[in-house]
């Protein structure tokens, strides 16, 4: 007769744990970084200047199927970003008088970014916390890229998939 499942009490042996079965491991600063994100879903970072109209940035964030652009300035260096959420605040405030207003007067100065060695959890949790969902990447030369929540939630769900993937075929293999 086949014997029945018995749950895993404090006298079961010790099994071997992989890397997200604990809240500590889950939210270890060595689980994932930005720059596994950026190795996925690449590099390209578009932007705008300060001096653009919010109708041109319009076109181009309907063109490119994106949520943000970068401002930056004639060296390329980052100095704002405009999201959409920005240009429908602005939208609310100045019915009917909003595309022809310049990037720099409504665009976020105080530009929240990350590093390419910081920790997907960490990213996460200030993009959460600062109520934004997306992030400038910069490294040693300037910009590097941007992570949006979406690319930072995608990956860690495409990591637990592989995880569960692996733990079945050792129970079944």
């Amino acid at each position: 007769m086949p014997s029945s499942y018995q749950a895993p009490n404090r006298q079961s042996e010790e099994k071997q744990r992989t890397l997200s079965q604990t809240a500590s491991t889950n939210t270890s600063a060595t689980t994932a970084t930005v720059q596994m994100v950026l190795d996925q879903k690449g590099k390209d970072v578009f932007s705008i200047r300060p001096q653009d109209t919010l109708g041109a940035t319009v076109k181009v964030l309907k063109e490119r199927r994106i949520g943000a652009l970068l401002v930056t300035d004639a060296n390329g260096a980052l100095i704002g970003i405009l999201s959409e959420r920005d240009i429908v605040r602005k939208l609310a405030e100045t019915p009917g008088q909003t595309l022809p207003q310049k990037v720099e007067d409504v665009m976020t100065t105080n530009v929240q970014t990350c590093t390419i060695d910081d920790s997907l959890v960490d990213v996460l949790r200030r993009m959460t916390e600062g109520r934004f969902r997306h992030m400038p990447v910069m490294d040693k030369t300037g910009l590097a890229g941007m992570v949006t929540i979406g690319d930072v939630v995608n990956y860690r769900l495409v990591e637990l998939e592989h995880e569960a993937l692996q733990l079945k075929q050792l129970i079944v293999g």
